[in-house]
């Protein structure tokens, strides 16, 4: 092989490795944008059985983390409303 013959099939590896990455992050895109349709449609549901979507998004929040970790923002969220007289 010549320089100009690497070269080339330098070249075209290197678009193919690049197409195929630009093709995994478009399917990628794809695939979030029907998972984003279909949470759409189940809080579409639950605001139609009467539930509040607001709710049910700060309930799956609360459930992604800890018991301390939920403990100790509920505690800094009392300690600031009654610092407010909310309480």
């Amino acid at each position: 092989m010549t320089t100009g013959e690497i070269t080339e099939t330098s070249q075209t590896v290197a678009a193919g490795q690049l197409r195929s990455i630009i093709e995994r992050v478009e399917r990628l895109n794809e695939e979030a944008k029907a998972i984003g349709d279909d949470k759409k449609d189940i809080f579409a549901e639950a605001r139609g059985n009467g539930f509040s979507v607001k709710a049910i998004k700060t309930i799956i929040q609360l459930r992604r983390k800890d018991q301390a970790e939920r403990q100790e923002e509920e505690s800094i969220l009392d300690l600031y409303k009654a610092a407010l007289g909310m309480v």
